[in-house]
């Protein structure tokens, strides 16, 4: 066999469409716009976004086109517009996803951010109820055990830009004022640097400091003890079937114990919403949710709640309503109960999964837009679509199209629950040595247990 040379080649003026190159496009895709097909997405989501279009002039983009591109900004790990559009016009199957021709071109980011500035939150929202609706149908919604957590999203707004509420100074010349207090009339950004280390109050107060191109933005501690602007994003997920039942938005200086109830209050109207006659009976919460106004609001909405205290030495119930003293004592012998640690387990490990998948791996964390309402916008349908990603894993046996499991999933989650079972059964029968062998097998076989646990 020769060596093939690469030689510059004059392009073909007119090509046929059957003469171009077409893939089997990707299982994963297929499958998803076969279950949106299906189901009527594309007419849900026109009648949807009618009122926010006039009659006559030039058509917009499909509503359905809209959609599925940020359904691809989740799948595909992509934090921005620019590159959602970028990833689209790239690939093949992915046009094929969006029904758009070889001829036709991808919209660009700027017509989405403009579509998305034109739609109201409620139409983001009815979406996120349409794609409950699929798993309910599916039997993958029940929504009687809530587990509420939340995290931080870093914000599309820079510390160094804060300003001071009360006069509009920013931040090097609040320094500046410092430099003149110890004598320093002309101060080098050196000096300025060294000030700003020797500060005794190192902390920076959202009640003096705001940012002028994101007001909505607050100054908040990051999972990884950095110091951003920050929202604050808030998920009811449902411990059986781990499908996030709600999603809201607050700023970063809300307290849990605040937005706690709304949260709750919202899921209860998305179950609602998507006819499910399920009323939300238990609810599991961290410490940080732990407060004595919010047991006895939640227990007199008849929710029973699992939130586990935090460290105090003394209580003092002279000054409080019986109907505390009551929610707390309850809530405090239901949390040492067997099913109250159980239920906890259950939320620390499926609560944050959802955040793992939004916010990591979904390119959620950072975001690239701005205010309260455009982020609940954008955080709303990258929920919605760790939903359909759960209807696919669940219904339909796929995994994540990056995971590289395509119509194979279903084989590694059997041949993972066969190889567990086997060990477990090994180690029931022979306590005496199967601990220590079960652990060199288990070690063995940690590649295919990996592959088959990223499905």
């Amino acid at each position: 066999m020769a060596l093939g040379r690469r030689e510059d080649k004059q392009r073909e003026m007119f090509v046929a469409t059957p003469a171009m190159p077409r893939g089997p496009g990707h299982p994963f895709y297929a499958k998803l716009n076969a279950v949106l097909s299906r189901s009527g997405f594309d007419a849900f989501a026109e009648e949807l976004c009618a009122p926010y279009y006039a009659e006559g002039g030039r058509p917009g983009i499909p509503p359905g086109v809209y959609f599925r591109m940020v359904l691809v900004g989740y799948f595909e790990g992509l934090d921005s517009q620019r590159g959602i559009a970028w990833r689209c016009a790239d690939s093949l199957a992915l046009r094929e996803f969006l029904g758009l021709e070889l001829t036709e071109r991808v919209p660009v980011h700027a017509s989405m951010s403009v579509i998305r500035l034109r739609l109201g939150p409620e139409v983001f929202d009815a979406v996120f109820t349409f794609v409950l609706g699929l798993l309910k149908e599916h039997a993958l919604l029940d929504g009687r055990t809530l587990g509420i957590d939340a995290t931080t999203l870093e914000a599309n707004a820079a510390m160094r830009s804060i300003v001071r509420r009360d006069n509009g100074q920013n931040w090097k010349a609040y320094l500046k004022d410092l430099a003149k207090a110890e004598g320093l009339e002309d101060p080098s950004d050196e000096d300025l640097r060294r000030i700003d280390r020797g500060r005794k109050d190192k902390r920076v107060s959202n009640r003096e400091w705001e940012n002028p191109s994101d007001p909505d933005a607050k100054i908040a501690r990051m999972k990884d003890g950095t110091t951003h602007l920050a929202y604050k994003a808030e998920h009811a997920v449902d411990l059986r079937s781990e499908a996030i039942v709600a999603a809201t938005v607050a700023t970063a200086d809300t307290g849990d114990a605040q937005s706690g109830p709304e949260t709750l209050l919202e899921a209860q109207s998305q179950l609602m919403a998507c006819q499910s006659a399920v009323v939300v009976e238990e609810l599991v919460a961290d410490k940080g949710y732990h407060d004595n106004e919010l047991l006895a609001q939640v227990t007199a909405w008849g929710v029973r709640t699992y939130v586990p205290e935090r460290r105090q030495k003394k209580r003092r119930w002279s000054d409080k309503p019986d109907a505390v003293q009551a929610a707390f004592r309850a809530n405090r012998r239901r949390l040492r109960g067997a099913r109250g640690r159980r239920l906890n387990r259950w939320r620390s490990e499926r609560c944050e999964r959802t955040f793992a998948h939004v916010c990591e791996t979904g390119g959620g964390r950072r975001l690239w837009v701005r205010g309260l309402v455009e982020v609940t916008k954008t955080h709303v349908m990258r929920c919605a679509a760790f939903n359909l990603g759960l209807l696919m894993r669940k219904a339909f046996q796929m995994g994540k199209p990056r995971s590289g499991s395509g119509q194979n999933a279903h084989i590694w989650a059997q041949i993972d629950r066969s190889i567990t079972a086997w060990l477990d059964s090994m180690q029931r029968s022979s306590p005496q040595w199967g601990s220590h062998v079960c652990t060199h097998l288990r070690c063995a076989l940690f590649p295919i247990l990996s592959k088959s646990a990223v499905l």
